[in-house]
């Protein structure tokens, strides 16, 4: 690798050698997934691909990638150190492929379950959601592999994504929407972000000085470049795309270094009539250009192949990993007379119905962009299969079975009667999410829900397995049935990982990055149609911070799973913590507790120990708890460990509008310790002293 202090001077050296048309065409996508070249000065092509999920199929030459689990799965293991190696992982692959960019992660947060791009991303809270991001962004770039978090910023709907405006205040646009971004970049430095389609208080983010440069580049110090999502600079919908009819150099001037996939803001006939009437200087775009040749340098472009790390793809590793992702995700949200897990030895038949059954999730552009297709993949049925090959039968018939399996939930098909991207015929019945369009239904679908309570009233011993990537509501079913376990996506080793679950090879450990509402009457976009899905092309977070748990907590209203909620084959006893400071001076400090928990039950299993602040006394209105750490432990029966738990100033902090910035007042916080939002069994007072 280049050393650092030579970095500088190659971008310097090439920055005075390319000539301004040379210039211009760097600020553009060539095709697709590709930029321009300028092979007099041995600048190749910056290849991106889709990759959230793996590598996807339509951005690399069709080629067939593992498929990893979406992203609310790994949201739900709580574990940081999954996160880093499934970026690293992804890394690998791109490299492998010859791409640059890894178009990754998600991290819009998940105000709605409605919004038909949730699956992708980590969740309702931005702390959960920075915390799986950054070692995700670490992971991919120790490959030298760009990592690009998107889609920056509030991009949290599909509905009218292209031309809708976020209406929020100064304080909930910092704390909720653009914190995970803040922490990522000046934690894990990625070196490209994507800016998202929508306009944020009138403003697009393309052409935000305030959100590009000011915030971005200049209070957070990031130093690589912003590009676009693809044709998000093009007027309308993506069926009718039109020429941008905004002026190149507010783009320019606001810090927007790289338009794909081709011109359209930044055409070369618009930049030249620009500069002959001095809208801009050549200045300002060696200030764009600068940016990308630093990435360039970061990821090898001007290096001997053998100098940089070595790709690999569809490897048994990578395999590995992804079940494992998928087993740390899965949450099991009941389990009435500990019906799970099954024994293999004690049952001869078992039926196996539902939709989601024998359904493969990675297909061709199958939910949008972050889909994978992977070379193989082992759906639930296939899973079971080989899991009871020799000693259980598996049928249909759920009147002769000892139990019954429902794998029901969501997918990404698209409507038939999807008239554009703006518009769905009414009529037809909605199950699914999916890029480029929202949810319209909580529940699950009628056929489902019939399907559900006729199998259970042949056969009470029905478990039904949810697949799916957001909350669904369960009213009408879920009273019926003795257990419930949520798989999210979970990639292309899902089958054995859900199998090794249910009969107990797995003990599950995950815990829910969303809460599950009862209806969608209680979640805080739905109070009306311009909270959701906006009224005039504008959407009225009036919620403000309170999205997610914060909300149910300040309403006082009962969710139907709360967040960080996930049960066990076995018990975990919470007995004490201890902490050997229990002030903090300064935002920048970092106190450790220690939660000594034990597992108290006959199997070994992970719990995540969940830390919550409560600001006693605070001169601002505040939620009633935030997540502020967490740790996850795996603990054989009967053991017991020390677990250390990291709680920083800044985590305790607010935004400040009147200073602009971020403050931690003096004071005394109540820090709540448990297994989820909703169920504490250890607290601890910590004061800030200056």
């Amino acid at each position: 690798m280049i050393a650092n202090g030579s970095e500088e001077n190659l971008v310097e050296s090439l920055l005075s050698k390319l000539k301004l048309k040379e210039k211009f065409q760097l600020l553009t996508g060539y095709f697709f997934f590709q930029t321009h070249t300028v092979p007099r000065l041995g600048i190749r092509t910056f290849k991106t691909t889709d990759g959230p999920l793996g590598i996807s199929q339509h951005s690399s030459f069709l080629r067939k990638n593992t498929y990893f689990p979406a992203g609310m799965n790994l949201a739900a293991a709580w574990n940081r150190e999954l996160a880093y190696e499934c970026g690293e992982a992804i890394g690998k692959e791109a490299r492998a492929i010859g791409r640059l960019c890894v178009l990754g992660p998600g991290i819009n947060i998940g105000r709605t379950p409605f919004n038909g791009r949730t699956y992708e991303y980590y969740g309702e809270d931005p702390y959960l959601t920075k915390e799986m991001s950054i070692p995700f962004v670490k992971g991919v770039q120790s490959q030298r592999i760009a990592a690009c978090p998107k889609h920056y910023v509030a991009n949290n709907q599909e509905t009218k994504r292209y031309t809708v405006s976020v209406e929020v205040d100064e304080r909930t646009l910092h704390e909720i929407y653009l914190r995970a971004f803040k922490e990522t970049v000046e934690e894990a430095d990625p070196w490209t972000i994507m800016s998202s389609y929508n306009l944020v208080n009138s403003e697009y983010v393309h052409e935000s000085s305030k959100l590009l440069k000011e915030i971005l580049m200049e209070k957070w110090r990031f130093s690589g470049f912003v590009m676009t999502d693809w044709w998000a600079t093009a007027e309308g919908d993506s069926n009718n795309k039109e020429p941008s009819h905004s002026p190149p150099e507010i783009a320019i001037k606001a810090g927007l270094s790289l338009e794909m996939p081709k011109g359209h803001l930044y055409e070369q006939k618009r930049l030249e009539e620009a500069n002959r009437n001095k809208k801009f200087t050549e200045k300002d775009i060696d200030n764009l250009i600068r940016r990308i040749l630093l990435v360039y340098v970061k990821v090898g472009m001007f290096e001997n192949n053998k100098s940089l790390p070595k790709g690999e793809r569809n490897t048994k590793k990578h395999q590995n990993l992804a079940r494992k992702m998928s087993e740390e995700g899965i949450v099991l949200l009941k389990n009435q007379n500990n019906i799970l897990p099954l024994d293999i030895d004690k049952i001869k038949q078992i039926a196996c119905l539902g939709p989601n059954a024998n359904k493969k999730f990675g297909k061709f552009l199958y939910g949008g962009a972050a889909a994978v297709s992977p070379p193989y993949e082992i759906t639930a049925l296939k899973g079971l299969k080989e899991k009871c090959k020799g000693k259980i039968q598996i049928t249909e018939n759920p009147s002769d079975s000892d139990y019954v399996l429902l794998f029901m939930g969501l997918n990404h098909d698209s409507p038939k009667k999807l008239i554009s991207d703006e518009t769905i015929e009414e009529g037809i019945e909605f199950g699914n999410e999916s890029e480029k369009m929202d949810r319209r239904e909580l529940r699950l679908s009628e056929s489902q829900i019939k399907l559900i309570n006729e199998t259970v009233g042949i056969n009470p011993n029905t478990i039904v397995v949810l697949i799916n990537g957001s909350p669904v509501a369960m009213d009408g079913w879920m009273e019926n049935i003795p257990a419930v376990l949520e798989t999210w996506y979970p990639g292309m080793e899902g089958g054995r990982a859900i199998a090794n679950v249910l009969f107990g090879d797995v003990n599950p450990s995950g815990k829910l990055p969303m809460t599950f509402p009862k209806k969608i009457e209680d979640c805080p976009a739905h109070k009306s149609e311009r909270t959701f899905p906006g009224v005039d092309l504008k959407v009225y977070y009036e919620e403000g911070i309170y999205v997610g748990y914060k909300h149910y907590d300040k309403e006082n209203i009962e969710p139907l799973f709360p967040f960080g909620f996930g049960l066990s084959y076995t018990m975990f006893k919470f007995e004490e913590v201890k902490n050997t400071d229990n002030k903090i001076k300064a935002i920048d400090e970092t106190i450790e507790i220690n939660v000594k928990i034990t597992n108290v039950g006959s199997r070994a299993g992970g719990e995540v120990i969940q830390v919550y602040s409560e600001d006693v006394k605070s001169s601002v209105d505040r939620p009633k708890r935030e997540l502020v750490g967490f740790e996850k432990v795996f603990l054989e029966p009967n053991e017991t460990k020390i677990v250390p738990i990291e709680i920083k100033g800044k985590d305790l902090a607010f935004y400040d509008v009147s200073s602009r910035d971020w403050k931690l007042e003096k004071g005394d916080f109540i820090l709540h310790i448990g297994s989820s939002s909703r169920d504490f069994h250890l607290k601890e007072k910590i004061t800030v002293i200056s």
